[in-house]
């Protein structure tokens, strides 16, 4: 019997879920992010780590692995893939003294001009003194990837996008290679494409099939959406993790960072969207895990709170409104807890819709139903709310993890080119 297994190198941990050829899931492993100053570390441990847990009988009968990692998290390698120097992760946002000479070639708007794309950070990096030694720059997925399967330089379109790749024509743009940065930039293929086997050693380090296919990968973003089971053009997912994630499934491709909004290709549809910096860290600064689930059951969902905020830890949104400087705004805080929760979760639902219709408003399909992702969609209360402002179907997705997606994926059934195996 034929499995697959997706990885998934998320925020808080990692996850590997194995699933059979009817895509039903035969095991799931967890990994939770340890306190380390070495990121590459504590992901080669995590890899491995994953890897020993899934069962034997399993392991053996695996027939193709793909892995996620989070958008715009990259590093730079020597001619043998070995890292030079720490990673940049998806937050970091030191590229942000690169925007003015990004303008200066980025086409308007691009969504590389951006203090946390990855060719921000690919021009952070060219200035530091490690740099003289860097032949690849990869993100996490493609280095990840590149230790099973032993081939550098490859990513997927997904991955590449906040690189300045071009995936309309599917092809690096010609302002890009103008500047002529002196390192490879990645080989970039479909997400799901199969790469190479696995290096023979991991093979027998881990019991796995010599034949075992490494595919292109994706970001972690785009694996919860596949994981959904929205498939149609105004099919929509909310990520209600620590931010919040809108990805709208349009026909018709949307791009303005001006507002924070890029499209990833999905096959011959769009995946248009945008992440706000509101969401699940806000209400965990103020409640634990109990205190949500008690008090989310005393508010009633139907009724409006007054309470009027914009949810975030520190100034700054991206989307619906992108302003580094945007504050926070919190106040003012009512004694009862429940309503101080019931007016952060009414806030956090307006911001969702309002992003929604800036979507629309640019050209993506009309909304028609909206799956939810995360630890929010857990909430019935605020589902209800949330409905109540959307004015469409609100379900929980099909699967919520990440890496059922990336299964997927490697599948072959993730809608991107991938062909099935």
């Amino acid at each position: 019997m034929d499995f697959f297994l997706g990885i998934d190198f998320g925020t808080s941990g990692a996850r590997a879920i194995v699933i059979d050829a009817a895509a039903s899931i035969q095991a799931e492993m967890r990994f939770p992010w340890e306190n380390s100053p070495d990121w590459l570390d504590v992901w080669q441990k995590a890899l491995w780590g994953l890897l020993e847990a899934i069962p034997e009988p399993l392991r053996r009968e695996i027939k193709a692995i793909a892995i996620n990692g989070t958008s715009s998290t990259v590093l730079l390698t020597d001619a043998t893939g070995k890292p030079v120097d720490a990673p940049l992760l998806y937050n970091d946002p030191r590229g942000s003294v690169m925007l003015e000479q990004l303008k200066s070639f980025a086409p308007e708007n691009h969504t590389v001009v951006s203090a946390t794309s990855s060719l921000a950070k690919l021009l952070w990096m060219s200035q530091l003194p490690t740099f003289s030694q860097a032949r690849y720059f990869l993100h996490q997925a493609d280095w990840l990837a590149f230790l099973l399967h032993g081939r550098l330089g490859i990513s997927d379109y997904h991955n590449a996008l906040k690189l300045g790749y071009d995936v309309e024509e599917l092809k690096y743009p010609k302002w890009l290679e103008n500047l002529q940065i002196p390192i490879q930039l990645p080989e970039v293929l479909p997400p799901g494409t199969p790469i190479a086997e696995l290096q023979p050693e991991i093979a027998a380090q881990f019991g796995l099939r010599q034949d075992c296919l490494v595919c292109a990968g994706t970001t972690d973003s785009i694996a919860a959406f596949l994981a959904s089971g929205a498939k149609s053009p105004g099919e929509a997912v909310t990520s209600l993790g620590s931010t919040l994630v809108l990805k709208l499934l349009s026909r018709t491709r949307v791009e303005n960072a001006r507002y924070g909004i890029y499209s990833h290709r999905l096959g011959d549809l769009w995946l248009t969207g945008g992440a706000s910096n509101t969401g699940g860290a806000v209400l965990r600064e103020f409640f634990t895990n109990a205190e949500l689930e008690s008090l989310s059951r005393e508010i009633d969902a139907n009724t409006a709170s007054e309470l009027d905020y914009y949810p975030l830890l520190k100034p700054g949104d991206r989307f619906p409104i992108n302003d580094p400087y945007l504050p926070p705004r919190l106040e003012p805080r009512p004694d009862n807890p429940r309503e101080f929760l019931h007016g952060l979760l009414e806030s956090i639902a307006r911001i969702e819709t309002r992003g929604y219709e800036l979507l629309q408003q640019m050209g993506a399909d009309k909304l028609q139903r909206v799956y939810t992702a995360g630890g929010g969609a857990a909430n019935n209360t605020w589902t209800a709310i949330r409905g109540r402002y959307l004015q469409v179907p609100v379900l929980s997705s099909a699967q919520t993890e990440a890496a059922y997606g990336t299964a997927l994926l490697a599948m072959g059934q993730g809608g991107q080119g991938g062909q099935g195996r």
